[in-house]
């Protein structure tokens, strides 16, 4: 199983023929893509209309989603956050830091178009998958 990022999902739905949609699209194919709950919103906060949000939110309900105790989650991200922030990384969109939590609470790579994601992983456990 592997986590696309939402920078990922964004270039997909744009129609952007990059190597990491590539990958989503046959990973999707084979079931190995799960989502976090965090990406659902980010995908779907970004749709203008009521009935492409409505279709995207049908798409994205239909995949492998991990759940966790938003509490925890909460807690654990700014956790990740204040280490990354004290090894000199500082993150720019907190949301990255609760999408990497559950990827390495989960022991899950992550594939993604974002260099918070980079700092990240420099700074703590989350495997980055290089396309």
């Amino acid at each position: 199983m592997i986590i696309f990022d939402t920078s990922i999902w964004i270039d997909a739905l744009k129609g952007k023929n990059t190597a990491e949609v590539q990958l989503l699209i046959k990973k999707t194919l084979n079931g190995e893509v799960v989502l976090t709950p965090i990406i659902i919103q980010e995908i779907l906060q970004g749709k203008r209309f009521d009935d492409q949000f409505e279709k995207v939110k049908r798409n994205l309900t239909g995949f492998n989603i991990l759940k966790s105790d938003p509490l925890k989650r909460a807690i654990e991200s700014a956790s990740l956050f204040r280490e990354l922030r004290k090894k000199g990384f500082t993150i720019r969109k907190p949301n990255d830091c609760s999408i990497a939590y559950e990827a390495i609470k989960h022991n899950l790579p992550i594939v993604h178009n974002d260099s918070d994601f980079d700092l990240i992983a420099k700074g703590s456990d989350l495997s980055v998958l290089e396309v």
